[in-house]
């Protein structure tokens, strides 16, 4: 297990940054609809793919009545049902770096047209099915804190278990059954199989451990190394593709290495 990488510490700062826009909530909400329906049950328990979907939405905070919201109106009927339908988009940004695209739309012309917009407007360029996917591993991902927070602060004598200490949290996340983990600042990031990603949070907690959030990811198994200049592009190409409203995730094959994430931070 490496412990470290710049990736995954771009990739959670960015994750914060998007927090704070208005239409996250829609995302995620949208996104809890589609795992409800698809997966044919409301009970959390009995769908995993809705249980991944409200851990995510935990993870950013979306309220417990958005959630029950999301969920019911799943199963409703009329003009108040969900008609959301899966859609991938793969393609090309600038130096040829791979970008995978997952959607929630109710409108497959008009997401296609945004997203070929996007890539047009900044030096990338839509592909065919398959072109792009076979860049990514799907991986479940667990967001641990390594200090427990009091009233909206940090509180510097009060470690979050295991996960206070680097040796003993290694340890930990094995035995729980998680493939890797990385070292994001104040937090770890942990990576299961994307089929084991609910079973290993909840035995990392069995042992006291509390997490922020969990969800399924894509991660590039063969990033990309890429100039700062060039990284720029890529990066003003993901924000763009991120703003669209029918995009839920956006996966790239940039490799964030230090250089890159310094210059990344400049923007």
């Amino acid at each position: 297990m490496s412990g470290h990488s710049k990736w995954a510490t771009t990739k959670h700062k960015k994750a914060a940054a998007d927090a704070k826009r208005s239409s996250l909530f829609s995302k995620l909400s949208r996104n809890i609809t589609v795992a409800a329906k698809e997966g044919g049950d409301p009970n959390p328990d009995n769908n995993a793919s809705l249980a991944a979907a409200i851990e995510k939405a935990k993870g950013y905070s979306l309220p417990k009545d958005k959630i029950k919201t999301a969920i019911d109106k799943a199963f409703a009927s009329g003009k108040d049902a969900a008609n959301y339908e899966t859609v991938t988009y793969e393609g090309y940004g600038p130096a040829g770096i791979g970008v995978f695209c997952e959607a929630l739309t109710d409108n497959r012309n008009r997401t296609a047209a945004d997203v070929r917009a996007a890539f047009s407007h900044h030096g990338g360029n839509l592909a065919t099915s398959g072109a792009v996917a076979f860049q990514f591993d799907r991986k479940g991902q667990i967001i641990i804190p390594k200090i427990i927070e009091g009233d909206g602060k940090k509180i510097a004598d009060r470690p979050n278990g295991a996960a206070g200490d680097p040796d003993e949290f290694e340890m930990l996340i094995i035995e729980a059954g998680a493939d890797d983990f990385e070292d994001a600042e104040d937090e770890w990031v942990v990576y299961t199989e994307a089929t084991d990603l609910m079973a290993v949070k909840k035995a990392i907690e069995a042992e006291g451990v509390e997490t922020k959030g969990a969800e399924l990811t894509m991660i590039a198994n063969q990033p990309s190394t890429v100039t700062a200049v060039d990284a720029k592009k890529v990066m003003r190409l993901i924000d763009r593709l991120e703003e669209l409203e029918d995009l839920q995730n956006v996966y790239h094959t940039m490799d964030i290495t230090d250089e890159i994430a310094a210059a990344l931070e400049e923007e």
